[in-house]
């Protein structure tokens, strides 16, 4: 089916496809980050998990005694102060064209999540009145607020385009070809669908299976024998595109099924996801389960 939205919601899509580049282009200037500095013999990402950090960010500020660089650290890295001065020793012999390069990387990084920080804002901004749509959808398991609000962009606040969740896969692309004949199925290929909308599935789907004991991952153990992982990935894409068709047609919110998964552990991501949306702008408050 063809879906021509109005202004306001493809104003909507601009702006969440927009952050979209720009969370792209930060994790393409992180590797190019990340090679020259192993051209530069500095193995510094081996002992830091985020390579942009705080620490290794002051790291990177153009310092190059080793030892100077070791204190910058944070107390609570795991690395030594001595594998610390053994990763950067090559600084002490380091061309000065290098240090000029990552701090020109570092500037346009910080100049990307500026913008990031100015789109989520504007986001907020656009969505304020479907806080109720996007705290619903954030409460999925693999999605969360920054995947609650593309979505809504894609398919509206209230998916009133789609009458039904068949339509809606059919949309997306997330259900299997249909060219049959004489009962056999010669294409099971998914249609191509909307490709920023099966982006968006396909993260979830790869997110919600993690978690021990949750539905989805009940679901993908007893798939991925018979199907494969790529295809269980689908199969559970598939499921989540519904639940979001039930949860915005219908107005519903999702309810955990899987038997292991522990309360302390819904209740950290509630808090998560609150603290989300607070810091968006919008106007949440955690209230007593009265049973």
């Amino acid at each position: 089916m063809s879906f021509v939205p109005g202004g306001e919601q493809r104003l909507w899509r601009t702006v969440t496809r927009k952050k979209y580049q720009l969370r792209r282009n930060k994790v393409r200037l992180h590797n190019q980050l990340e090679a020259r500095l192993e051209e530069a013999h500095l193995k510094l990402s081996s002992l830091v998990s985020d390579l942009l950090g705080a620490s290794a960010r002051r790291m990177l500020q153009g310092e190059t005694d080793p030892a100077v660089l070791a204190a910058l650290a944070d107390q609570r890295l795991r690395a030594t102060s001595m594998q610390l001065r053994d990763a950067v020793g090559a600084c002490t012999e380091l061309n000065p064209v290098y240090p000029r390069l990552v701090k020109m990387a570092l500037e346009e990084l910080r100049l990307i999540e500026e913008q990031i920080g100015q789109l989520d804002q504007e986001i907020a901004g656009l969505l304020h009145q479907h806080q109720d749509a996007v705290q619903r959808l954030a409460e999925v398991p693999g999605l969360g607020v920054d995947s609650a609000q593309p979505i809504i962009a894609e398919v509206g606040a209230k998916a009133a385009t789609f009458p039904s969740a068949k339509n809606l896969s059919s949309w997306v692309g997330a259900c299997p070809g249909e060219e049959e004949s004489a009962g056999v199925n010669y294409s099971p290929r998914s249609p191509k669908g909307n490709r920023n909308m099966r982006r968006l599935l396909n993260q979830a789907a790869n997110a919600a299976v993690k978690p021990k004991g949750s539905i989805f991952e009940i679901v993908s153990r007893r798939l991925v024998p018979r199907l494969g992982h790529n295809k269980t990935i689908g199969a559970i894409a598939h499921r989540i595109c519904q639940l979001i068709w039930m949860i915005l047609y219908k107005g519903v919110r999702y309810e955990e099924r899987g038997p292991a998964v522990s309360e302390q552990s819904k209740r950290v991501r509630t808090l998560r996801m609150i603290r989300t949306l607070r810091k968006l702008g919008y106007q949440v408050e955690l209230q007593a389960d009265p049973t």
